[in-house]
């Protein structure tokens, strides 16, 4: 079966700077997060994978197309959506979507599509006020509309819910899952790890410009380690943490100092995707 995403050996340097280093990912479907720290590489993936920019060496491939040999076919089979939308502010939500879906090449089917969308994504009723009305949750489930006006095998999305409040974001994240269940594959870039740990079906962590990790969530946080009991004050502040393998020395441990500490409660606690990431980057800082 031909890999959705496939990328081999690539390397890419901007002057004398090595952005990505022999590189090599796979990705078959569903939802994959793709983290790292800033200037990790992640943005010039990205621009490689969406054909804005060419690899020095290696090679990737959409659905079994080159990047670079079939850079037009790329184009057609990924939609990007970014962090900034690239709406007209004095047309409407549909008219946006419409006019987009007609440069796209949909014809007079355009308006169908984007009324489609429009309902799907729960903007029906703000499918015809002008965008410069739109709440921030709403310009990014219209950008995301925008991004599948016409049909994609891949989306791509760098920090879809940056700037968004609670309930927009959560808003998003369920427009995401449905992508998913529909056969889109989604390649999410983030920095907020509850968001790759509420969506990812896998996490893949890009550090210098190389994987440092691949795979689910608890295959990731189990790099970490085990349970840990947490001695927590009454305002939610750790005071001691204690790594346990469930024993009873080690939680009686815990137990003595909570009995030190006056009002402290104790607490267990799994590593976090947040820890995994810590722990995985700061291995890599001091490898390099």
């Amino acid at each position: 079966m031909t890999p959705v995403i496939e990328v081999r050996a690539l390397q890419k340097s901007f002057r004398h700077q090595r952005v990505l280093n022999n590189l090599n990912m796979t990705i078959d479907g569903g939802v994959v997060a793709l983290l790292g720290p800033n200037g990790a590489g992640k943005t010039t993936l990205v621009s490689i994978l969406t054909t804005l920019i060419r690899p020095d060496a290696g090679t990737a491939r959409v659905l079994g197309h080159d990047v670079v040999r079939d850079a037009s076919t790329v184009r057609s089979l990924v939609r990007v959506t970014g962090q900034a939308t690239s709406l007209d502010e004095l047309l409407t939500g549909r008219e946006n979507l419409a006019m987009l879906g007609k440069l796209l090449g949909l014809g007079r089917t355009a308006t169908n599509r984007a009324d489609e969308l429009l309902e799907r994504l729960d903007l029906a009723a703000a499918g015809r006020k002008a965008v410069r009305t739109y709440s921030g949750g709403m310009r990014r489930r219209l950008d995301l509309a925008a991004s599948l006006i016409a049909p994609a095998k891949v989306l791509i999305l760098d920090e879809p819910t940056t700037g968004l409040d609670p309930v927009s974001r959560a808003r998003v994240w369920d427009d995401i899952r449905q992508l998913a269940i529909d056969g889109t594959t989604v390649l999410l870039t983030t920095q907020t790890l509850d968001e790759a740990e509420a969506l990812a079906d896998r996490v893949t962590v890009l550090h210098r410009g190389g994987i440092v990790a691949d795979g689910t969530v608890g295959e990731l946080t189990a790099l970490v380690g085990g349970q840990s009991v947490v001695l927590v004050d009454t305002a939610g502040s750790v005071l001691e943490r204690v790594e346990t393998d469930g024993t009873r020395a080690s939680v009686a441990a815990a137990l003595e100092r909570m009995q030190r500490d006056n009002g402290a409660r104790v607490e267990l606690r799994s590593p976090s995707l947040e820890d995994a990431f810590a722990k995985l980057t700061q291995i890599e800082e001091v490898a390099a």
